[in-house]
């Protein structure tokens, strides 16, 4: 099984990872970086992230504090 992520604008338009893709071990390693990255993915103009298991999504959540 192999994590990513996938980003998207709030239109739902895909954007490219702006550091290649990242592939993680499990969810929560794909959890804990998204934790510490969302804050710049936001400035570089990703609105939503998509956690993906082999493609699969899983769920989506906004990268815009509430």
């Amino acid at each position: 099984m192999v994590w990513t992520w996938r980003y998207e604008k709030a239109d739902g338009t895909e954007v490219a990872a702006p550091n290649g893709q990242e592939e993680f071990a499990g969810q929560g390693d794909a959890e804990t970086w998204i934790g510490e990255t969302w804050k710049q993915l936001a400035e570089d103009g990703v609105d939503t992230a998509v956690l993906l298991d082999d493609g699969r999504e899983i769920y989506s959540m906004s990268l815009h504090e509430a």
